[in-house]
């Protein structure tokens, strides 16, 4: 009937957008590229993918019941691939602002294993840094 292609986005409640956009733009990269103030969806490019920022004081984020906390989180992680993967360069870009990162780790993932590692964005959402397949 269909097959997978990819993952198309994924949405975050988010308790403060401003600081949680600005790490996406800032620290990985993203654009902005589409937001819908009336239902309080702010679009992030990410590659061929979009991460979907909800602030949880808007129509779309208050749907989600109360906010992730220390006891709970909205997902366990989502993997970004990133391209080139330079652990020494990645590492040092990340210690440069106060990004704390885990140590980088061989890992399986959508196209075999490869280098990863892991930081937070600002309401400890966990995010894998993944590279190129091992060849």
């Amino acid at each position: 009937m269909f097959t997978i292609q990819h993952i198309d986005h994924l949405v975050l409640r988010v308790k403060s957008l401003e600081t949680v956009r600005r790490f996406y733009q800032d620290i990985l990269g993203c654009k902005l590229e589409r937001e819908n103030t009336s239902l309080g969806l702010y679009q992030m490019r990410a590659g061929n993918s979009l991460i979907d920022l909800v602030p949880m004081d808007q129509e779309i984020g208050r749907t989600g019941g109360s906010a992730p906390g220390c006891e709970g989180h909205n997902l366990h992680h989502f993997c970004l691939r990133v391209d080139p993967f330079n652990a020494d360069n990645i590492l040092r870009f990340l210690q440069e602002r106060n990004i704390g990162a885990s140590p980088v780790e061989q890992r399986y993932g959508a196209e075999g294993m490869g280098p990863s590692l892991y930081i937070s964005d600002p309401e400890n959402n966990v995010i894998e840094l993944k590279g190129p397949p091992d060849t």
